[in-house]
């Protein structure tokens, strides 16, 4: 919500999305988020830029090994930072900048998915990634269909992280809403 609010340019892409491919007479469902592609853009960009765990799982060397030039000594432990990779300018065209473009649906998405890694890769990615990502979309896209969203004040909210596993914004998300006509129709307005 805090990137939306402060690129109010995507979050009325995302609404003319809804419009569009749910309409304004129901409330998102599970197998609408499937075809609403925009709104998964705008997931996986929030979670290149804030991944919910920093630092993946760590791992134990089985056997001596090289990463990126560097040997890695058998029953090493290697910590993979998923934040700094999904920063990396080498890696990403403006790579501190909120684009949910970038992961639309026509663009070189080939080496995306090996980048994008907030939920850890391959066989040891978190078993709960989809239920996650699912999680997500609806939430994420009831609070899109159900209210029109602002910010407090003219200023751009505050996005520095905190300390901790989870990496909290230091302060968190002030908004102000007010029920869109669905909202309105669903909560008995």
């Amino acid at each position: 919500m805090s990137n939306l609010l402060n690129n109010p340019h995507v979050l009325e892409k995302a609404r003319a999305e809804f419009d569009k491919l749910v309409g304004q007479e129901k409330l998102v469902e599970e197998a609408d988020v499937a075809k609403l592609p925009y709104l998964q853009s705008i997931i996986s960009e929030t979670l290149r830029l804030y991944p919910a765990a920093p630092l993946l799982v760590p791992h134990s060397a089985s056997e001596i090994c090289s990463i990126e030039g560097y040997e890695i000594p058998k029953d090493a432990i290697v910590m993979v930072n998923a934040w700094a990779i999904q920063r990396d300018p080498n890696l990403w065209d403006d790579a501190l900048s909120f684009k949910p473009e970038r992961f639309e649906e026509g663009k070189e998405m080939s080496d995306q998915i090996y980048k994008l890694m907030p939920f850890g890769l391959g066989r040891r990615a978190c078993p709960g990634m989809v239920l996650a990502q699912h999680v997500l979309g609806l939430t994420l896209g009831s609070l899109i269909q159900c209210f029109e969203w602002e910010r407090v004040s003219e200023k751009k909210i505050d996005m520095t992280e905190g300390q901790g596993l989870t990496m909290p914004k230091v302060q968190p998300l002030e908004a102000m809403c007010k029920a869109s006509q669905l909202g309105k129709k669903l909560l008995c307005f």
